[in-house]
């Protein structure tokens, strides 16, 4: 049921005209009343919406993109390549970056309601952001898991972690190490490093590597990688991340360390500005463009259908792309 602002009205116990202020912030208004607004407008999850009313259920043309970051090479060739398909159908979109702060996150899906864009796509990397479950906009996610009924689309994040690890032992490594996130943000490198494991323990081999906390200083990144290579006898990193295949490759160089002859290093993600600005790396490359489109398709299906099934997730294959450098 669609919740009125007359609705909003009485349970503050206020007149729709009051509400109506409140909203626009027009006029002299207590504190204590806003307040009352405000909590009843949270509690009946009302999104002020004079767009839409205008309107008049008619299509907006608009998706909502909520990512964590636009700065990582990943999320931004990912981002603008759903942009450039999106505008291709004739919409356009409302970028929202949202990384580390769930209260920015929220406060940019309760925009996107009330504005109605006609869907969304999401790569969340905040917990428990219940809007998901009340939002009853078309929403589809990438890599994470936001609320049931909303599909996942990723690469097959395991497989892309025993490939990975796998390439490694092939090229004659035995003491392999990771270098994964913190498992704090339900995060794909999770499954990453469940192939890792899953292949050294199909080896017998002993699992190592450090967890490094998405909000860490970089220079702290980097006395971690240079203690590990320091202090473990490793011929092998599995990292995660291309960012951080390539710091880790920096600093074995600059203390000694022969790559790949010591150490060989494989990444995850193969952006075409890593490609780029690192050619020599070996990495786990994931289907960008695939992905992309198979998250367009299926938000077109749930904006075309409100109630048509989806599968819970659709995982994509990624592909190792070795370099003899490396």
């Amino acid at each position: 049921m669609v919740v009125k602002l007359t609705d909003v009205a009485e349970l503050a116990g206020v007149s729709a005209t009051t509400v109506s202020r409140v909203i626009n912030n027009y006029g002299y208004l207590s504190k204590k009343t806003i307040d009352k607004v405000h909590s009843a407008m949270r509690e009946l999850n009302y999104q002020p919406n004079s767009l839409a009313r205008s309107l008049q259920g008619k299509s907006t043309m608009l998706i909502g993109l909520v990512f964590p970051s636009v700065r990582h090479p990943f999320y931004g060739e990912l981002i603008e390549n759903l942009e450039r398909k999106l505008f291709a159908k004739g919409y356009k979109v409302i970028l929202c970056d949202s990384e580390k702060d769930p209260e920015k996150e929220r406060e940019y899906l309760r925009m996107l309601s009330a504005n109605q864009v006609d869907g969304v796509i999401a790569g969340s990397h905040n917990l428990n952001i219940d809007e998901y479950q009340n939002v009853t906009l078309p929403i589809i996610s990438f890599d994470r898991f936001l609320a049931p009924g909303i599909p996942i689309v990723s690469s097959n994040n395991f497989e892309g972690g025993k490939a990975a690890t796998e390439a490694l032992i092939a090229r004659g490594a035995k003491n392999i190490a990771i270098i994964t996130g913190a498992n704090d943000t339900a995060s794909p490198s999770d499954y990453r490093f469940d192939g890792y494991k899953a292949v050294m323990d199909a080896h017998n081999l002993e699992t190592n590597g450090i967890r490094l906390k998405s909000d860490s200083s970089e220079l702290l990144k980097q006395i971690e990688i240079e203690k590990l290579l320091k202090d473990e006898s490793i011929d092998g990193i599995f990292c995660t991340d291309d960012l951080t295949a390539v710091t880790v490759i920096n600093i074995a160089t600059r203390i000694g360390i022969n790559v790949p002859t010591d150490l060989k290093v494989v990444g995850y993600d193969g952006t075409k500005l890593l490609h780029q600005l690192a050619p020599y790396l070996s990495t786990v490359v994931q289907p960008i463009d695939e992905m992309c489109d198979v998250m367009i398709e299926l938000l077109m299906k749930r904006i075309e259908d409100a109630d048509v099934i989806l599968e819970e997730t659709y995982s994509l294959p990624a592909r190792v792309s070795l370099s003899e450098s490396c």
